[in-house]
Formats: C-alpha cells, sequence, structure tokens
C-alpha cells in the first residue's frame, strides 16, 4: 500500500529512533538509575517486587528532573497506552506498566513497542488517519485523528530520547570532571 502520510510518519519515527539506537549503548543498569539531581523521579522496586516509577497527581511545579530508567518507563508507558486504545482493546492504568527492571529488558521493552507501532502504522489506509474511531478513550488525544496521534508520538518520543540524550552526557560530563561543573573559561577554581 503506497501512502505519502503514513509514509512521512514512519520516516519520522524511524530518523528519531535512530537517535535513540545512538544513546543505547550507554544506557545500562547504572545510568538508568543515575540521580542528576535530588528529588529526581526515578524507576524504583515496589513491595511486590515490581519496578514503579515515581508520579504525582496533580505533578509537582516544577516537575522534577528524571533518570533516564524514568524515561525509559515514561516512553513505554505512553506507547503501551496507546497502542492499547488504538489498535487493541483498552489499556491497563498507569500503575500497572511497570518498568521492567534493568536497562537492556527496558531497551527490548519499547524497541518492541516501537515495532508493534510501526507495523500497525504501516496497515492503515489514509481514511483511517483521518479517523478519530482509533483514539476513542485515548488519554490524550481523545477526538483527535489518528494521523495527530502519531505526530504527537513522533514529537513526544523526540523529547524522551533528547532527555536521555542530556542525562546521559551530563552524567559523563559529572564523571569527567570529578564529579562537578566546571565554570565557563576554563578549569575548575580557575578564571
Amino acid at each position: 500500500m503506497d501512502n505519502a502520510r503514513v509514509d512521512l510518519l514512519v520516516g519520522q519515527l524511524d530518523m528519531v529512533w535512530a537517535l535513540f539506537e545512538h544513546h543505547a549503548g550507554a544506557i545500562d543498569d547504572e545510568a538508568c538509575l543515575w540521580e542528576p539531581a535530588p528529588g529526581a523521579w526515578s524507576v524504583r522496586p515496589g513491595v511486590d517486587g515490581r519496578w514503579v516509577a515515581d508520579w504525582e497527581v496533580p505533578g509537582p511545579e516544577p516537575v522534577p528532573v528524571t533518570t533516564v530508567g524514568w524515561l525509559t518507563w515514561h516512553i513505554g508507558y505512553w506507547w503501551t497506552t496507546t497502542l492499547g486504545h488504538c489498535f487493541g482493546d483498552g489499556a491497563p492504568a498507569r500503575e500497572d506498566i511497570a518498568w521492567p527492571g534493568d536497562a537492556g529488558a527496558a531497551v527490548r521493552w519499547i524497541g518492541a513497542l516501537k515495532e508493534e507501532w510501526r507495523t500497525a502504522l504501516l496497515g492503515l489506509a489514509d481514511g483511517e488517519l483521518d479517523s478519530t474511531e482509533r483514539t476513542r478513550g485515548l488519554p490524550w488525544g481523545e477526538g483527535l485523528p489518528l494521523s495527530a496521534v502519531a505526530a504527537w508520538l513522533n514529537f513526544e518520543l523526540a523529547k524522551n530520547v533528547a532527555e536521555i540524550g542530556s542525562v546521559l552526557h551530563l552524567r559523563g560530563a559529572l564523571a569527567a570532571g570529578g564529579g562537578r561543573p566546571t565554570p565557563r573559561g576554563g578549569p575548575a577554581g580557575g578564571a
């Protein structure tokens, strides 16, 4: 099936995913749980052993910084929810979407979700992109055409991947500099 709009959406998805793959090699268990600031939102083992994400409703102001683990959970959360509503029979509650428990499993989890989403998009006819039927019940985007939800998903993925890259770069820079930032223009303590 030749569908220029589907091709555009999938092409954008593939470009953003290539950026995720660029960072994926640096995503290990330590990087996932490294907290860039006090009070950072992360993923933690719950009393039942499942890994749960920090979350508050309503969200605090300012929104806390997040760990790479939290960001990978967040990608998995909104992708699971969007797939469930747009191409399934609904989605589990946020509290029931657990982080897999280690970096490798998290990368595989969101990779499988990306492939499921990509395959679902490739099977769409043009009229389905304009329909609001698939977005019915979606916590974000209900009433929007599926094309708008797919475009949002690409944007949200790009934002989350950029945040992952920023946290990884900050962690690396702080480790290289002895754990503290250096002032602009020179070495620590110099002018």
